[in-house]
């Protein structure tokens, strides 16, 4: 007489915190993860500090929104965050290290959701802790000037969480340009061609309807973001944050697709 046994179940399995807490591991364990958001961070505070300590009243930023003035570095630091965003998927495919990650996860589609997850999660946090010590260094400089402020005027709490938003944002926008071109290089360029200097070329078109779609543009959503009081020329926070939102969801959706169709 045969007897049976139940089938022995699988040593693990997959399940999405597995896959979060394996990228997580990956991002925090890179060198250049901590490279770039040192220098990001860096950037922030520093340039803040600086704007802050040679800041005189009635000088030539005397009308700059004081919550940009604080926070001028971070134009520098999203290029560090786009960085490493665009290493987070586009750095695996360069070092075959991608192949490793599918084989563990055949369904593909968990591990681009988790990168997007444990990027947007870390990058926030830090730029938002940056951003809020920032400010806070800056007005100890600034509070008897006429860029003095606190957290609790009007639109600046907004603004502080809205510039860690869109530095998350745009840093999501080249994950998922990284995911789709695969190359490094390739995602690097077509973030700077695409999203930053094309809107400019853009704007010497002589067309209302132009310089009105190019306000939806992720650059100029993002600085829209960043700022307690609306800036001319821009649109209003609401949005900005969902032209943001939906310029990182469109290039996360098509890197989707791309992983789902194409071999690695």
């Amino acid at each position: 007489m045969t007897t049976t046994h139940p089938a022995a179940s699988p040593p693990y399995r997959i399940t999405p915190p597995r896959i979060l807490h394996a990228e997580w591991h990956k991002l925090r364990s890179l060198r250049s993860t901590w490279i770039t958001v040192v220098s990001a961070v860096v950037m922030v505070l520093g340039v803040g500090l600086t704007m802050g300590a040679t800041y005189t009243s009635g000088g030539g930023d005397s009308d700059v929104d004081t919550v940009v003035l604080s926070l001028y570095g971070s134009v520098l630091a999203q290029i560090f965050l786009v960085v490493l965003g665009i290493l987070m998927t586009a750095g695996e495919y360069a070092t075959g290290m991608i192949r490793s990650s599918l084989t563990a996860v055949p369904a593909r589609l968990p591990v681009l959701w988790a990168k997007a997850v444990v990027f947007a999660a870390t990058v926030f946090t830090v730029m938002l802790t940056t951003s809020v010590v920032t400010f806070a260094v800056a007005q100890a400089f600034l509070h008897d000037t006429d860029q003095a402020a606190s957290f609790t005027d009007p639109g600046v709490l907004r603004a502080l969480v809205g510039n860690a938003g869109a530095l998350t944002l745009m840093g999501l926008l080249a994950l998922g340009l990284g995911a789709l071109l695969r190359s490094v290089p390739g995602a690097i360029g077509a973030f700077i061609g695409g999203v930053m200097i094309m809107p400019e070329i853009l704007g010497m078109l002589p067309y209302d309807v132009v310089e009105r779609a190019i306000m939806y543009f992720p650059t100029q959503a993002a600085g829209a973001l960043g700022s307690a009081t609306p800036i001319p020329g821009t649109i209003s926070p609401g949005p900005a944050l969902l032209a943001l939102t939906l310029w990182a969801g469109v290039t996360l959706a098509a890197a989707a697709l791309t992983l789902k169709r194409r071999d690695v």
